[in-house]
This record gives structure tokens, C-alpha cells and sequence, in this order.
């Protein structure tokens, strides 16, 4: 359980992670402890944003909570959302598609995708600690991770000898995402005071899996930089779906 879990951290994080010798088993069953990780990186935001609220306006701790967030994830999943608005830009074949997404320059759509993500981003995190209520940063990082879980199982990955081409494999993972979508229901339903953060978390969810599967028929499978685009693509739908259910949480 350590080692995977570490393995995880390690690779989604900027965060230090104790030395240790990892095995390949660790880093195929690493993603079943993504979803943890998600935690970690939402309790550190919770904490951020609770602590730049005590010092500063809400626009500039709206800021400093998304600087910190990246630095956070090294902008792993960012450069995925970038190489994926690049690829879907260009109009072309799926083939063509995955092969513009695998050049290291960023083009026209790549960079205007990052910035209007950058803005609901922005905004969303201004909303939510100028309510104080900084805490619900906890999910987006975590919710994110679930989704990322379930399209590493259940959606085919099209990148030969690419990166997560050792996280698919194993039924594990099926069972994982069960395991950590119960225990996400059942958490929030103790923890909230009404249902209202149940359902944005839930509709969530279904906009993340509705994304996977729309990206995955757009380029005939799935691919590194499309994980890190679901990753992107889901923190900001939680975000914004707990920002319209607010007035029932």
C-alpha cells in the first residue's frame, strides 16, 4: 500500500516523497491511490486558501491558491489540456490529431484554452473563498483523480509505449474506482448538511466520464495528455457545478 501510494504522489505531485526503491507492481498499482492523492492536494488548498484569506483581498488569495495549485501538480495535467486543445483545433484525422498533440510546442489554441481555463479557474476560486468557503476546494482535486481513475480502467489507451501505457492494465482499478466512489458518497452525505453538494459532486462525476468518452471517440482511444486534460477538464466542472448548487449546500 505504501509504495504505490508514494509512487502516486510522487508522479502527481511536486511534494518531496521519501526515498525509497519503487517496483514496477508499484507504479502499475499506483493509480488506485490517485484519488488519495487528490486529497492531499485538496487539503493543502483548503489550507492555502484559508490562509491567503487572512492576509489578503479575495481576487489576490484567488491568485496565490491557483499559483500554488499549479505549483503543486508541476502543470502536468495542464501541458495534457494545452497538447489536447491543439490537437482538437486542428480539425484533422485522429491519427493526425495525437500526432500534433505529441509536439513540444504549443500552438494558438493550446495557449488561449490554458488562459480561458486559467479565468473560470480564477473566478471560480474567487467565488468560493470570498464566501469563506474555501474548504470545498477540497473536491476538485479529488474528484478529478476519481474520473482520472476510471478512464485509466474503462477506457481504452491508444499511446504505444507511452507513459501510462503500465498504469492500465489489472482489474484493480475497476474495484478501486467502486471502492472510492462509495466512500466519496458516503462521506459527503455525513459530512454536508443537505444533499445539494452530493448532487454537484455526483453531475460532476457524469460531466468527467462524459468528457472521457467524447475525447476518446474524437481520437480513438485515450492518451497521456488526454488523462491530464480529463484531470483539467473535471477540477473546473467541480468547481463550477459547487458554485451553482451553493445555495443548497
Amino acid at each position: 500500500m505504501v509504495g504505490p501510494f508514494l509512487q502516486a504522489l510522487a508522479f502527481l505531485t511536486r511534494l518531496p516523497v521519501p526515498h525509497r526503491s519503487l517496483s514496477e507492481r508499484d507504479w502499475q498499482r499506483s493509480p488506485a491511490y490517485y484519488p488519495l492523492v487528490g486529497v492531499v492536494i485538496g487539503l493543502l488548498l483548503w489550507a492555502a486558501g484559508a490562509g491567503f484569506l487572512l492576509l489578503f483581498s479575495d481576487w489576490l488569495a484567488a491568485v496565490l491558491v491557483l499559483v500554488f495549485w499549479v505549483f503543486l501538480t508541476g502543470g502536468l495535467h495542464l501541458d495534457g489540456w494545452m497538447d489536447v486543445a491543439d490537437g482538437l483545433g486542428s480539425h484533422r484525422s485522429p491519427e493526425q490529431m495525437r500526432e500534433i498533440m505529441k509536439d513540444s510546442r504549443v500552438g494558438a489554441m493550446g495557449v488561449l484554452a490554458a488562459v480561458l481555463l486559467f479565468l473560470v479557474k480564477w473566478v471560480s476560486i474567487r467565488e468560493l473563498i470570498g464566501a469563506h468557503a474555501p474548504v470545498w476546494l477540497l473536491f476538485s482535486p479529488w474528484i478529478a483523480r476519481l474520473v482520472l481513475l476510471a478512464a485509466l480502467r474503462f477506457w481504452p489507451y491508444t499511446s504505444v509505449g507511452g507513459l501510462g501505457e503500465g498504469l492500465v492494465k489489472g482489474n484493480h482499478l475497476g474495484k478501486a474506482f467502486v471502492a472510492h466512489l462509495l466512500f466519496v458518497g458516503v462521506f459527503v452525505s455525513l459530512w454536508a448538511k443537505s444533499g445539494g453538494l452530493l448532487v454537484a459532486l455526483g453531475l460532476a462525476v457524469v460531466a468527467g466520464i462524459g468528457w472521457v468518452s467524447w475525447i476518446c471517440r474524437k481520437l480513438e482511444g485515450m492518451t497521456g495528455d488526454s488523462y491530464g486534460a480529463t484531470v483539467e477538464w473535471t477540477e473546473t466542472a467541480v468547481l463550477l457545478l459547487i458554485l451553482a448548487m451553493e445555495r443548497w449546500i
